[in-house]
């Protein structure tokens, strides 16, 4: 407590009118006083340079060069071009334990650049090491840390007594250091925390001083290194460091940007108006050198976050064009998959990367060639002269197709089966009796959703030409059961218009239609031949499970499917469908309905009921009508 309110009168007494007379007879006093003496009542008299609210202020003083002059050793160190000539100047010159600390950091680099085995066994590199352990109080903060991390570079044991002691030190010294000094701090900790051996009481004081000083941040790499880190951090830091990055944005590098958006990403936080920041700068910045790997994390980033900006992806695919003959396989399939989750389609790039397979297969593994299929399948990305891409695709898979996991595999046939390329070996290995209980366990809900997979792989094989009869009882018995879902603000608005038009008549209408092909039908009616809607409840109905009634279809009469299709049904800025959505159609066709399809950006643009009405009759008479011309 005496120490803390010294501390405290030394700092407020310069500015106290006394400070001049004090400061007067303390100067005239060094005459006579020895010089640790003078420099003491100079260093109290000084006029203090932290006021209250400038922390800005100090970290910048603080980070500028170091508050001592570099020794001539230092000096000939930092031009050293190899390990070895750094070693010699160490034994012709010695020096302080500061030295010997800055000697080490940059041998670390020398050796990271030029490598260097066993040079901790070397006398030279053994002398240095004993002189920081003799004299590890005087080393300067920087220099401090940098040994930290340079020593564990170099190999030095994680329990050896000098590491030990540098730790303690650093945990004295922890007020004192800057800022920057704790971002690089916290890079360490992560580094000792991923190898298994961390020390609790150093992490603990690290993170409550970067908790209450994160006003002093002042620069971006600061900012990016600490968020490259947000692992260690609690909500409420990492809240306080995106603040941090939003407000220093505009002087991120293209490194800082990507470095922070990896951040976001590793801890699913979706933070919009910092990606929008960072997508605004990244993409207005023409000094930018976007080099492929940043191009490829970023798309990564925008897929795992499910951020969209249109703008950023398409300098993205601008940039990639001309790169695609240096991609490797992996980023080929990483790219696709990225842009496949935030439903983006680019055809020219997805028709290079189908070219790059071609000229590239024998660089493909099986699991890529996997993820290159579902990511087109998702995008209903349809090749025009696809024979050679799949002709490899098939060859590609021949030989580990059947060893791959249950859930790999249901997806590889069902993207086969989007794309049009499933052959009856594909098929009959998924709807084999009993494969569907290896697609038990996890989650309910991903169970639930590989059934339906398997009962649209069923319907596949029923309704397209592929030569493989597929018998109903065991697509039935795959049949998820009595779980009903809730409608949305669309299916519902819909449902109540399909009512108006046939009048309230509930025999002419079934809604929520759930078929044995794992598709749901948002609305069915049986139409006469002058589109009148008819009774339905005795009629035949091979496509739901029981099969409806006895009655077989009156002549003339017409099945009719209305589905609505929401916001995410369709490709990115698009009013394409996705491959499921294109399939479900496809195989809705099949089945032998008339699709009417009501997209949400028509039917958003009706206002009164009477005007859904007429939109429903006109849609029912354009799709009829199309049907009779074919």
């Amino acid at each position: 407590m005496t120490t803390r309110l010294l501390c405290r009168w030394v700092r407020i007494f310069p500015r106290c009118p006394q400070a001049a007379t004090a400061s007067a007879q303390l100067q005239t006093s060094t005459v006579h006083q020895t010089e640790p003496v003078c420099l003491m009542s100079l260093s109290w008299t000084r006029p203090s340079a932290r006021h209250l609210c400038q922390g800005n202020e100090l970290a910048r003083m603080e980070e500028t060069a170091f508050p001592y002059d570099q020794t001539q050793l230092v000096r000939l160190v930092e031009k050293a071009s190899t390990a070895e000539e750094l070693l010699q100047l160490w034994a012709e010159h010695g020096g302080s334990a500061s030295d010997a600390a800055r000697c080490l950091v940059q041998l670390n680099l020398r050796v990271m650049e030029k490598g260097g085995e066993g040079i901790l066994q070397d006398p030279r590199c053994e002398s240095m090491l004993e002189t920081v352990q003799s004299q590890v109080s005087s080393v300067w903060n920087g220099s401090l840390v940098g040994l930290l991390r340079a020593l564990t570079m170099l190999g030095l044991p994680s329990d050896a007594p000098l590491l030990h002691s540098i730790q303690n030190e650093v945990l004295w010294r922890i007020r004192r250091l800057t800022y920057r000094h704790l971002a690089y701090l916290v890079d360490w900790v992560a580094f000792q925390r991923r190898r298994g051996y961390e020390n609790e009481a150093l992490t603990t004081a690290l993170l409550k001083q970067l908790e209450l000083r994160w006003t002093e941040l002042c620069d971006s790499r600061t900012v990016s290194i600490l968020m490259g880190r947000a692992s260690l951090f609690s909500p409420s830091l990492m809240d306080k460091l995106e603040d941090k990055a939003l407000e220093l944005a505009e002087s991120f590098s293209a490194e800082d940007i990507r470095r922070v958006a990896f951040a976001l990403a590793s801890q699913n936080r979706r933070a919009v108006p910092l990606l929008r920041a960072l997508s605004y700068h990244l993409n207005q910045k023409p000094s930018f050198d976007l080099k492929t790997p940043l191009l490829l994390d970023i798309a990564y980033v925008y897929g795992k976050l499910n951020f969209h900006q249109t703008q950023v992806l398409q300098r993205i695919a601008a940039e990639l064009l001309p790169r695609l003959s240096e991609l490797s396989s992996l980023d080929v399939t990483r790219c696709a998959k990225s842009l496949a989750f935030l439903k983006w389609l680019h055809l020219p790039l997805f028709e290079g990367f189908a070219q790059h397979y071609v000229s590239n297969s024998k660089n493909y593994s099986t699991l890529q060639v996997c993820n290159l299929l579902i990511s087109f399948a998702k995008l209903n990305f349809q090749l025009g002269k696809g024979e050679e891409f799949y002709q490899k695709v098939h060859k590609a898979l021949e030989g580990s197709f059947q060893n791959l996991e249950p859930f790999l595999k249901t997806d590889v046939v069902w993207s086969l089966c989007v794309l049009n390329q499933a052959n009856p070996d594909y098929i009959s290995s998924v709807t084999k009796y009993g494969f569907h209980k290896k697609l038990t366990g996890g989650i309910v809900d991903r169970t639930e959703s590989y059934r339906l997979k398997l009962l649209h792989i069923s319907a596949f094989a029923q309704l397209e030409p592929i030569g493989i009869t597929i018998e109903s009882p065991a697509v039935l018995l795959l049949a998820p059961q009595g779980k009903v879902g809730v409608s949305t603000p669309l299916q519902s608005s819909l449902h109540t218009a399909l009512q108006s038009l046939t009048n309230s008549r509930t025999q002419a209408l079934r809604t929520a239609v759930k078929t044995i092909y794992g598709w749901t039908i948002d609305g069915e009616l049986v139409v006469d031949s002058e589109n009148k809607p008819i009774d339905l409840e005795n009629l035949e109905a091979p496509h739901v499970p029981g099969g409806g009634g006895r009655d077989a279809l009156p002549a003339g009469a017409r099945r009719i499917a209305f589905v609505a299709w929401e916001f995410p049904n369709f490709c990115l800025r698009s009013k394409d469908l996705l491959g499921r959505f294109a399939m479900q159609k496809r195989h809705l066709q099949l089945a032998g309905f008339i699709v009417v399809e009501v997209p949400y950006f028509e039917w958003l643009e009706l206002k009164s009921d009477w005007q859904k009405v007429a939109y429903l009759k006109d849609k029912l008479g354009k799709a009829v009508a199309e049907d009779m011309a074919k």
